[in-house]
């Protein structure tokens, strides 16, 4: 498995080209550069801040919408560097990295050379796969799972090592403890590989070992699932209320490899694994991705769902590249369309001083921009400022007995993060996943309720005084116990 050097293939008259390492890690290595600098700007999401709360104050083997590992990994690297937003963010930046060497290496097993590994890596990296590695979240980090596994499938395909699926298994063991995703992938990968070939895939017995060490690994979280009634599938019921419809989650899907080059290379590489000769033996590969495409779009998926897929579909497309004969004019054009590739890149990138992306404009079909990374990151720590004064001002008895909840996980998040260590007590809201970090003690017989307090919420409680209108009330006597009322107001 070396990545250099010129290999026969065991089919006759391939070899494997040699590894474009220089402009390969070049690439990747720029991008990792740039990446490192976004991370520090321009300050948590909601998302990375539940993470944090959830890992470091409500450690458990599952949560309500994903498996432990990302609050872990949240939890442990805020306690080693806190509030380092450079190192919160450095294993997505590590999985923008790799994704984008894996995308070279895919090429290199489809009898891509250097130019094809280059285009391949470039694609990658200039793709919102490598965009939204800004920040750690499960969908920034999984994207490198699945191209690994879909690496080492292909690679599998060629030389026919088993000890590759076995691997391919490991990783999924991985994923699954990031997103409940990835069965989805070796469902289709069985399916297409049984009607069109390879059909000793799933015959293959170390390729069953690697699925039972994956599933042992998953037991904790599925127990812890199955404990609290399988939370997760109500995440399933959110995800299909945000769905967009089908007109606008297709223009995402399009939006996503990056419009310039990144859409008509990965709309090429995908004809050609479905119908291209010399791509033959790798065919399945094409249908598995129909068929996970259709299913996320019949299930009202997300459109990034389909990052996972980038990498094989940008070598797909490089490799049947490669023996073009261009005209003076066309790689003129080449060029050109490099350029606005690297500059749509460059401005959907968070790298610049807030007041400098503050003034960046809306790009249409380019729904990620600096800009946006200011307005969504910039608006945590706001919160707690206000809540800290409404609570400090409250009598000292009425204090005491006083908790405070919030109508979203993400205002939990941002309060429990910025204001534990100015004087504001634990953070409680019923919405997703905070549901299950439970509820005020009995002790507690009013709150500061930040947010739109729902009906179930103003019934309990026999007086309350709004400080600002829709955003922060103060509710006193409740006349209902915690236990009885906390189940009332779960929402998601």
């Amino acid at each position: 498995m070396t990545l250099t050097g010129e290999t026969t293939d065991s089919r006759p008259g391939r070899t494997r080209p040699a590894f474009a390492r220089t402009p390969v890690l070049l690439i990747a290595g720029v991008a990792g550069a740039l990446l490192l600098v976004a991370s520090r700007n321009y300050g948590f999401s909601f998302d990375e801040a539940y993470f944090v709360v959830a890992g470091r104050d409500h450690p458990a083997w599952g949560y309500f919408d994903q498996p432990p590992l990302v609050p872990f990994v949240a939890a442990g690297l805020d306690h080693l560097f806190p509030g380092s937003l450079m190192a919160l963010r450095l294993p997505a930046t590590l999985a923008a990295v790799g994704g984008i060497v894996l995308s070279a290496l895919i090429a290199r097993e489809l009898g891509g050379r250097r130019v094809a590994q280059t285009v391949a890596a470039a694609a990658y990296a200039m793709s919102g796969a490598t965009l939204i590695c800004h920040y750690l979240a499960t969908y920034s980090i999984d994207p490198f799972f699945w191209s690994l596994i879909l690496w080492l499938v292909v690679r599998w395909t060629r030389v026919r090592d088993d000890r590759l699926l076995f691997a391919a298994g490991l990783v999924t063991a991985v994923s699954l403890q990031t997103k409940f995703l990835v069965p989805a992938l070796w469902v289709a990968l069985a399916v297409a590989s049984l009607v069109f070939g390879p059909r000793d895939l799933v015959r293959r017995p170390l390729l069953w070992a690697g699925a039972l060490v994956a599933t042992l690994t998953t037991v904790p979280t599925l127990v812890w699932q199955a404990a609290n009634g399988w939370p997760y599938t109500r995440m399933s019921e959110v995800v299909a209320a945000e769905f967009p419809g089908t007109g606008p989650f297709l223009l995402e899907l399009l939006s996503g490899p990056g419009l310039v080059i990144g859409v008509p290379l990965a709309l090429f590489g995908f004809g050609r694994l479905l119908a291209a000769r010399d791509l033959r033996p790798y065919r399945f590969l094409g249908v598995a991705f129909l068929l996970l495409i259709v299913a996320y779009l019949l299930t009202s998926g997300r459109s990034y769902y389909v990052y996972s897929l980038y990498a094989p579909l940008f070598a797909a497309g490089a490799v049947g590249l490669q023996d073009v004969k261009w005209p003076a004019a066309a790689k003129a054009l080449g060029w050109v369309l490099v350029a606005a590739s690297i500059l749509q890149a460059l401005v959907a990138l968070p790298i610049y001083p807030k007041s400098w992306a503050e003034r960046i404009p809306d790009v249409p079909l380019v729904p990620l921009t600096a800009k946006v990374f200011v307005q969504s990151d910039g608006q945590l720590g706001q919160l707690s400022d206000a809540v800290v004064k409404v609570y400090a001002a409250l009598p000292p008895e009425q204090r005491a007995r006083t908790a405070i909840m919030t109508d979203s996980y993400a205002f939990a998040a941002d309060l429990q993060l910025f204001g534990a260590e100015r004087g504001l007590p634990n953070v409680y809201s019923a919405h997703r996943g905070y549901f299950y970090f439970g509820h005020p003690d009995e002790s507690v017989d009013s709150v500061l309720f930040v947010g739109d307090a729902s009906p179930p919420v103003a019934g309990a409680f026999a007086r309350h005084q709004e400080i600002v209108p829709q955003l922060m009330t103060v509710f006193s006597g409740r006349t209902v116990a915690w236990d009885a009322l906390w189940p009332r107001l779960r929402t998601q």
